[in-house]
């Protein structure tokens, strides 16, 4: 597992794509934050890092799936999956190989965002308290929905031989679990009903959840069981295509 784990954080930084993919993160969110006025934090009046917890998921919905989109899709597309399935090597340590790999680079693009701390701490008025336990859950609940879109991500990649097709499964994925589930429980039909159940479903109801600051352990569940079940996913789609 730690082979792959290599392979892949080598092959990811051997290019410019992948500093790219970084840079571009950090650039939009800086520019959001920054200088566009509707979400500017100077604007925002608050010593707070809300904006940031509220804008970061739809980069992620891009980001990530970028990261992710080649793992497997590109094993089976140059025929190097079928050699890999030969080596001593048990399926879930390739899966996690995988995972593990994408989660460390998604890791790296949070790690330089704890600049906008240090800057809202700066520029907050004299004498101003910061929600510290706000700011740590909602950066525990980001790294938690970075974990779940990069097991969507490797699952997605394993469907198919295209990297391209990858890419736009995995958005529309994670675009459904995080969007999805809590705009179909505000639908007139399960209002009353099971629009409770609908929302807790979803991964945002559990972000927003995590991000007040209280790390529930019911979360913590709900995130993990999300990525177990997409790696399981993986596991067995894997399986199949090199059966077939």
């Amino acid at each position: 597992m730690l082979a792959i784990f290599r392979k892949e954080i080598h092959q990811f930084f051997s290019s410019i794509t992948g500093y790219i993919a970084i840079i571009l993160f950090l650039l939009a969110n800086g520019l959001l934050l920054f200088v566009f006025p509707d979400t500017s934090l100077l604007d925002y009046g608050y010593a707070n890092l809300d904006p940031l917890f509220n804008l970061a998921p739809i980069i992620y919905l891009l980001l990530i799936p970028a990261i992710t989109m080649r793992s497997f899709a590109d094993e089976f597309k140059s025929g190097t999956m079928e050699l890999l399935s030969t080596k001593p090597l048990s399926w879930w340590q390739i899966v996690n190989g995988k995972f593990f790999a994408g989660l460390l680079i998604v890791l790296i693009s949070l790690v330089p965002t704890f600049v906008y701390y240090i800057a809202i701490l700066k520029l907050s008025a004299h004498n101003t308290l910061l929600d510290n336990g706000g700011i740590a859950g909602s950066y525990i609940g980001l790294f938690l929905l970075g974990a779940v879109f990069t097991a969507i991500g490797v699952w997605a990649s394993s469907l198919t031989t295209n990297s391209v097709v990858a890419f736009l499964t995995a958005i529309f994925t994670c675009f459904i679990f995080y969007y999805g589930f809590d705009s179909l429980s505000k639908l007139p039909t399960f209002t009353g009903s099971a629009d409770y159940y609908l929302q807790m479903a979803g991964i945002r109801f559990h972000y927003t959840s995590i991000s007040r600051g209280v790390i529930d352990s019911r979360d913590v569940v709900y995130f993990l069981s999300i990525i177990a079940l997409m790696l399981y996913l993986t596991r067995l789609s894997l399986q199949r295509r090199i059966w077939d």
